[in-house]
């Protein structure tokens, strides 16, 4: 497990490159991603979802609470970005496939 500082650190890093990402792919989509007290929301224009991005320092992981599901994602040193170990899936990654499935559109992509 990272030390805590260096999660604080590599979280902020992580949502901040996502919060911009989502700023980007807003255009494409029908969300707009928000940023209050270090918690990243995205809210669909249906206003029939939300999905919450928080980073969880107790247990230096990173939490996605999104399609009635609650992502935990870990540290993983070797790639250098948190990935949800049951997928592989970085962060970018699975935020990309979750906006796919909650909006039913193929294209939606995220860019870092």
């Amino acid at each position: 497990m990272i030390d805590e500082i260096t999660f604080r650190k590599e979280s902020d890093q992580a949502l901040e490159a996502l919060k911009q990402a989502l700023f980007r792919a807003e255009e494409e989509g029908s969300f707009e991603a928000e940023e209050k007290n270090g918690v990243l929301n995205v809210l669909f224009d249906d206003g029939a979802a939300k999905f919450v991005f928080t980073p969880n320092t107790p247990v230096r992981q990173v939490w996605i609470s999104a399609l009635s599901t609650s992502y935990k994602l870990e540290w993983n040193a070797a790639t250098h970005s948190f990935v949800l170990p049951r997928t592989s899936e970085d962060l970018l990654t699975l935020t990309e496939r979750l906006l796919r499935e909650q909006l039913e559109d193929p294209t939606i992509t995220l860019t870092a």
